[in-house]
């Protein structure tokens, strides 16, 4: 990845506020933000759980329409 593009991705993350960062002379330094990255994990740990017990009452679902067949 050529650094424009890297940068680019930085400042989206920037004004998503998942990183912060600060400039002192001519280097910019980059931070991760921990309490929004928190807020997605805990986000995307739902989900999870949410899409495991869908899917594994789906799988019941379809077992016992295997059974049925039988």
């Amino acid at each position: 990845m050529a650094l424009p593009s890297f940068i680019e991705h930085l400042k989206v993350l920037e004004v998503c506020g998942l990183v912060r960062s600060q400039k002192t002379g001519r280097v910019r330094t980059y931070q991760l933000a921990a309490e929004p990255l928190k807020l997605a994990e805990n986000w995307l740990a739902e989900q999870r759980t949410l899409w495991e017990r869908r899917l594994d009452q789906f799988d019941a679902y379809v077992m016992t329409l295997k059974e049925k067949e039988e």
